[in-house]
């Protein structure tokens, strides 16, 4: 087995995961436990040294980041589809791949981990509250994206293909459960979430995370 993927329940890693397990690639799932703080132990800061899921090994190849992996597995798997070959519809996923992963992602991640940002804990609630009602003004873009691909009658955020949109939609929405936001007040978000869950890949991706989908709890 050639390749490996370093991944983290519920992280940024289940899009690569569910890309890998979608394309039936035959892969070793290696699980890093962020919250034990592996990632900064010395045999996996060996694989990556800024102590980072994802990773992907294949071969002598070790690649990071969510927007490099995704490009080498659609170049790896073709037949997938997981990017438009159109160049215009390419760009255009990989730009949305791109800002969910360099703005919503960690608009997110001050609303989780604030401590990361701010050294006390008046700072830290005022962050995490400005950055919770940020992240629900951009779920409501992917909101709005779903509800115009299925008035479109376009099966998935990317196109005709299941890809990265999909999978990293799944992951935004699931996590507004830890900012106290309800997935159902995006209707066409969570309808196309809850389909994407029922894919074959995504589901076995899933199960081995053993992810809950909707993490809403209310107050």
């Amino acid at each position: 087995m050639s390749m490996k993927l370093y991944f983290s329940p519920g992280a940024c890693s289940f899009v690569p995961h569910s890309l890998l397990e979608t394309a039936g690639a035959a892969f070793e799932p290696v699980m890093v436990k962020l919250h034990k703080g592996e990632q900064n132990e010395p045999a996996y800061r060996a694989v990556n040294p800024r102590g980072q899921v994802p990773v992907l090994v294949d071969g002598d190849a070790t690649i990071t980041q969510i927007v490099a992996i995704v490009t080498w597995l659609d170049a790896k798997f073709p037949e997938q589809q997981f990017l438009p070959k159109d160049p215009f519809a390419r760009a255009k996923v990989l730009e949305t791949l791109a800002w969910m992963n360099n703005t919503v992602h960690p608009t997110f991640t001050h609303v989780f981990m604030p401590h990361k940002f701010a050294g006390t804990p008046d700072t830290q609630a005022e962050l995490k509250a400005f950055n919770g009602k940020t992240y629900a003004g951009l779920l409501q873009e992917i909101e709005d994206m779903a509800r115009k691909a299925a008035e479109k009658g376009q099966p998935f955020l990317g196109g005709d293909k299941f890809g990265p949109l999909d999978a990293y939609a799944l992951t935004l929405l699931r996590w507004g459960g830890f900012a106290q936001i309800d997935p159902e007040g995006y209707p066409a978000l969570w309808a196309h979430v809850q389909k994407v869950a029922q894919l074959p890949g995504v589901a076995r991706a899933i199960e081995r995370e053993r992810l809950q989908i909707n993490l809403y709890k209310a107050a």
